[in-house]
């Protein structure tokens, strides 16, 4: 129980270095980008499902 406390304790201290520092607005730049590379990657396997008619996966294999 100990162990699971200070394992807790950890994250919240990194958690609160990183969310009350400077980095937060870093990662949030970061994570719009990553946003729009999943919107672009899911847009370009929809199309490429409809196209074929296949799953993707048989699409891309």
């Amino acid at each position: 129980m100990l162990k699971l406390a200070l394992t807790f304790l950890v994250i919240g201290l990194v958690l609160g270095l990183l969310g009350f520092g400077g980095l937060a607005g870093t990662f949030v730049g970061i994570a719009k980008v990553l946003f729009f590379i999943a919107i672009a990657l899911f847009v370009i396997f929809l199309i490429i499902a409809l196209v074929t008619g296949k799953a993707v996966k048989s699409a891309i294999d």
